[in-house]
């Protein structure tokens, strides 16, 4: 297939995705206003949908490998798409993403993000929306779940590489429960920015739980080894030349925090 008709089925599939945002945001108003549970249900139905659209319309298909996780966690993702926000949150049962605050006033974006749990911070500030979060779990006023987070900050283009944050190994030991890594390299299909939207299969990988209460440093170490060595492979299995990267060596007992 000549780029030229990719470029044209990505630019429908783009207005078709931001056309049926619109339409879900009609339809599951009046259940969002009543109870949050319409926020989840919309979101889960509106991320599955459009990969499922992605499929027959510009070739994308998508395989998640690893173990799902369902109980209390934090999730720490790679960032490389709009599309892995929808992808990763479509398979857990109560995900709740860490969104900036400025997105509440985006136009159904941010009402059905709030209603479906995510959490609006103010830059600095996640610390007390977390503290908030976690005594309304305690009080039985709220269900755990699983706290996603991009662990990076931002959307960083395939094989790029970019910091990771502090504010992740501090959410981590606040929370004192598992982090789950995942790794993709579905940006290598659906890059940061464009139209363009290349055929193929993204891979989503739930990599091994890394248990609660390690030393911060250790545990950042520990989380970026894991996501972006992962990453890589899979970016080089779709087929993406990417340097090998150098892990970052181990923490050595007794090392400062």
């Amino acid at each position: 297939m000549s780029y030229a008709i990719q470029w044209l089925r990505s630019l429908l599939f783009t207005v078709v995705m931001y056309i049926l945002m619109a339409i879900y945001g009609i339809v599951f108003l009046p259940y969002v206003l009543v109870s949050p549970m319409g926020g989840r249900t919309a979101c889960m139905a509106y991320a599955r949908t459009v990969m499922w659209l992605a499929g027959w319309m510009i070739g994308l298909r998508f395989e998640f490998r690893g173990t799902v996780p369902t109980y209390g966690c934090m999730v720490a993702a790679k960032h490389q798409s709009f599309m892995d926000v929808m992808a990763i949150y479509q398979t857990m049962p109560r995900p709740r993403f860490i969104m900036k605050r400025l997105l509440l006033w985006a136009p159904i974006l941010g009402l059905y993000a709030y209603r479906a749990g995510c959490i609006p911070v103010d830059r600095g500030k996640k610390g007390q929306a977390i503290k908030d979060m976690l005594a309304r779990v305690k009080a039985g006023d709220q269900k755990p779940g699983q706290l996603c987070i991009y662990p990076q900050g931002t959307r960083v283009a395939a094989g790029a590489v970019a910091p990771y944050k502090k504010g992740t190994a501090a959410l981590y030991g606040q929370l004192q429960q598992p982090c789950v890594p995942v790794a993709t390299n579905v940006g290598v299909f659906w890059p940061k920015r464009g139209i363009y939207r290349k055929p193929g299969v993204a891979v989503f990988d739930f990599l091994d739980p890394i248990p609660a209460g390690l030393p911060l440093r250790e545990f950042m170490v520990v989380l970026e080894n894991a996501i972006e060595d992962r990453s890589d492979a899979l970016a080089r299995e779709a087929g993406l030349d990417v340097p090998q990267r150098k892990s970052i060596p181990p923490v050595e007992p007794g090392a400062p925090v």
